[in-house]
């Protein structure tokens, strides 16, 4: 990991970098709170991949929409039976890739890079925007994240720099865009009891989703840490990126690298979030 250090005058930056000293690649890393940046270290703008954490902007960007008007949660969308609400939580049906459902709605949590696709395809009809357009004015323009752009599938297609995945952490801990209503039951379990898997990480059973973000629950072991509250939520990517909040505790942790996901993540990312937790407690 290599670039320039941001002073917050908080004493974490230099911390934050001797904990991310052993990570491959080049990767930039902050902390932040609902009131702004705690600290920041890596080339912080840099663009990088962001891969499945681009699927928190388009939940966000369906949140707008359900209120706007324009959609609606229990709105039919996707495989016959499934809903917004289905798609949001991986829980239509559909595959990680593929048109053809592997279950019916509401039964199993399958992972599906194709649900979001079809949300985003479901949302472009229903608003008459493109749905890129759509993501740009209804979060990344009201959330100052000027420098991410959102190219290819929905699913996995954003791209940006750590300033801007620092807006969408304070935005997920602290939500400006949506009301709190619709920001609670987004960080609530959406259809409960659902068996299911994070990739990369295993088969939990509850596997616990929102309408977009993963909830941390009791799922162990997780590529967040022991000290994370179960109320934690976020999403992580194979380009080795990865956002939660951690409302328990005040603070949000986002990391972008040029390194994919592997071993070293699923090793790393609970170690750091571990040590962040205890550093903050002790401030």
């Amino acid at each position: 990991m290599t670039g320039p250090i941001v002073p917050s005058g908080t004493g974490l930056d230099s911390f934050l970098r001797s904990q991310m000293a052993g990570w491959p690649g080049e990767a930039a890393c902050g902390i932040c709170s609902a009131p702004g940046t705690v600290a920041a270290v890596g080339p912080l703008e840099r663009a990088f991949a962001w891969a499945s954490v681009t699927k928190l902007l388009v939940s966000l960007a369906a949140l707008v929409a359900t209120e706007e008007g324009t959609l609606a949660l229990e709105q039919p969308a996707g495989p016959p039976g499934s809903t917004v609400a289905h798609l949001l939580s991986h829980s239509s049906g559909l595959p990680f890739e593929g048109k053809t459902a592997v279950a019916p709605p509401g039964r199993r949590r399958v992972y599906s890079n194709t649900g979001m696709e079809v949300l985003a395809a479901h949302l472009e009809s229903s608003t008459g925007v493109a749905f890129a357009h759509y993501v740009q004015e209804a979060v990344l323009v009201p959330l100052g994240m000027s420098a991410t752009r959102l190219s290819g599938s929905p699913a996995h297609g954003a791209s940006g720099p750590l300033t801007d995945l620092l807006s969408l952490s304070r935005e997920l801990l602290s939500p400006r865009l949506v009301s709190k209503e619709t920001w609670d039951r987004a960080t609530s379990v959406a259809f409960p009891g659902l068996a299911g898997v994070v990739p990369g990480f295993g088969r939990y059973d509850p596997c616990d989703w929102g309408l977009g973000p993963e909830l941390r629950s009791g799922k162990s072991p997780h590529w967040t840490g022991s000290l994370n509250s179960p109320a934690t939520y976020g999403h992580f990517g194979q380009s080795g990126s990865l956002v939660w909040a951690d409302p328990a505790a005040g603070i949000a942790l986002c990391s972008l690298s040029s390194a994919g996901f592997g071993p070293w993540a699923k090793q790393a990312w609970p170690a750091l979030a571990d040590s962040v937790l205890a550093a903050v407690a002790g401030t």
